[in-house]
């Protein structure tokens, strides 16, 4: 496995895997923590990838969100494509292009993920208490 770019883009080549999972992790980590703005992951040349390599993708985008940044798939082959939708990852990461499903239907991919939950503390995540006097199915 090879990772070269800079703290806004990167390119991987080779599999992600058990094996080559820690040292992603601290380029990932360490291009995560030293840029802003989005992080492009090219994956044109990544041969594959299993479940710790997808754990260390995963990882990657909390850790980008909790920066106020945000990861981007970009060229996502299509096996790894396939992976993504069968476990609904698609609806959570943000990927370049439209992703297709198992059935050849293509899938809008996801583009704001953060987007569509509220944030901590804002009222949609704290909804008003009752007031006192109100009743159920008043």
């Amino acid at each position: 496995m090879r990772i070269t770019g800079d703290h806004a883009q990167l390119a991987v080549e080779g599999r992600l895997d058990v094996r080559t999972a820690a040292d992603a992790r601290a380029v990932l980590h360490e291009a995560v923590d030293g840029g802003g703005g989005d992080l492009v992951l090219d994956l044109a040349r990544l041969d594959s990838w299993d479940a710790t390599g997808l754990g260390v993708i995963m990882g990657t985008h909390r850790r980008a969100g909790r920066l106020g940044r945000r990861l981007v798939l970009r060229a996502v082959p299509g096996q790894l494509q396939r992976l993504l939708v069968a476990t609904r990852l698609h609806r959570i990461l943000a990927i370049e292009g439209a992703v297709r499903d198992p059935g050849g239907a293509t899938l809008p991919a996801a583009t704001l993920p953060a987007a569509t939950l509220p944030a901590a503390g804002s009222p949609a995540h704290h909804p008003a208490p009752a007031t006192a006097g109100a009743t159920a199915g008043a």
